[in-house]
């Protein structure tokens, strides 16, 4: 008589990020799965602990001898003004459960409320991946926010007429600005695009990130990473560090100054970086997230971008008060109102403090 066949356990447990040979393994099982990003990868939630101080963990779930059918990397994000949570991933538009067909990530969900739990987080934040409303403790948020991708034209002239009548007419008068436009990644391209993007969040009334998190992103990816400068009269007016991943070029963060408007420097930026991404070879352009109807909602399809809404799922420990780090929220627009009056020096001090409990 044949042996009963013994089902293989699914196992879940904390990934070592300092064994190469791990780090490994779950690059490959994200460079190998369709919905795999650059959030996903060792490198991001690396360098998001190394420039915050948020410790990365991973989750993996495995089969057999030690098959990954699952993943779920994450933050421990700390504020003292809006409390802590782990965060897939941390300062990122995308992240959350990564799973082998056919698995259904509930062992993985359920190790995260644990560990959340045992790390005195009462939030986890997962941005994409798939996670069910009828699971206890969890809320899927579906109108939050939207994505914007389309597709890359084939050369300068067609790229240019691809975009809206109206964003094109913009994008023509920076071309008659005189203005000097240089990628890369060197210690000037840096400085450029940190002090840039600094004056740029204050005007918005946002802290901005610490610079460490720009240079451990910028150290951790390598040539699949780079900063677009746009510099008038010799100073840098509008600014984007962006990540490259499977064809697409992603603008991440960016920005420009007070004069940037007045010289369509944002404008001439977004259109060299489609013409730059084109000549790396990219085939798609992500513009990113961003809140619905909000003034970057409405900016992205002016240039011709349509809306996708993304999935967050939120889980809230049994008896805590849902977390509120919404910048929009009524809660927050006096001190945003505040944050916007205050000098840039004062605010790129205070700011970085401040951001990294934001995730």
């Amino acid at each position: 008589m044949n042996a009963p066949f013994a089902p293989v356990r699914t196992t879940v447990r904390l990934a070592d990020l300092r064994d190469p040979d791990e780090r490994g393994a779950i690059e490959r099982y994200v460079a190998g799965h369709p919905q795999g990003t650059p959030f996903h990868l060792p490198a991001w939630i690396a360098a998001v602990e190394r420039g915050t101080g948020n410790k990365a963990l991973v989750l993996l779930a495995e089969r057999g001898a030690g098959a990954i059918i699952g993943l779920l990397p994450l933050n421990e994000i700390h504020s003292p003004i809006f409390g802590r949570l782990l965060a897939s991933t941390g300062f990122a538009v995308d992240g959350g459960l990564l799973l082998s067909d056919g698995e259904d990530g509930t062992a993985l969900l359920a190790a995260a409320e644990s560990l959340a739990q045992s790390h005195s987080c009462p939030t986890i934040e997962l941005r994409g991946g798939p996670v069910s409303d009828a699971r206890q403790g969890w809320a899927l948020r579906t109108q939050s926010h939207c994505g914007f991708v389309r597709p890359l034209a084939t050369d300068d002239d067609v790229q240019l007429t691809a975009i809206p009548r109206k964003q094109r007419a913009e994008v023509r008068k920076s071309l008659a600005n005189d203005f000097a436009v240089t990628v890369g990644t060197a210690p000037e391209d840096r400085a450029a695009h940190y002090a840039v993007y600094a004056e740029s969040v204050r005007n918005l009334g946002t802290p901005v990130f610490p610079r460490a998190l720009f240079e451990a992103v910028l150290d951790g990816f390598g040539d699949a990473v780079d900063i677009l400068t746009v510099r008038h009269e010799g100073r840098p007016v509008a600014s984007v560090l962006s990540l490259y991943w499977r064809g697409a070029v992603m603008p991440y963060w960016g920005g420009g100054t007070w004069d940037a408007r007045r010289l369509r420097a944002n404008d001439r930026m977004y259109y060299e970086l489609m013409l730059h991404a084109r000549r790396r070879g990219c085939d798609r352009f992500d513009f990113g997230r961003s809140k619905t109807n909000s003034g970057a909602y409405h900016f992205k399809r002016n240039w011709g971008f349509e809306p996708e809404p993304l999935s967050y799922a939120v889980w809230t420990a049994p008896g805590s008060d849902t977390r509120d780090a919404d910048p929009t929220s009524a809660k927050h627009r006096a001190q945003i109102a505040l944050w916007q009056k205050l000098p840039l020096p004062v605010a790129n001090r205070l700011g970085p403090w401040i951001a990294r409990g934001l995730g």
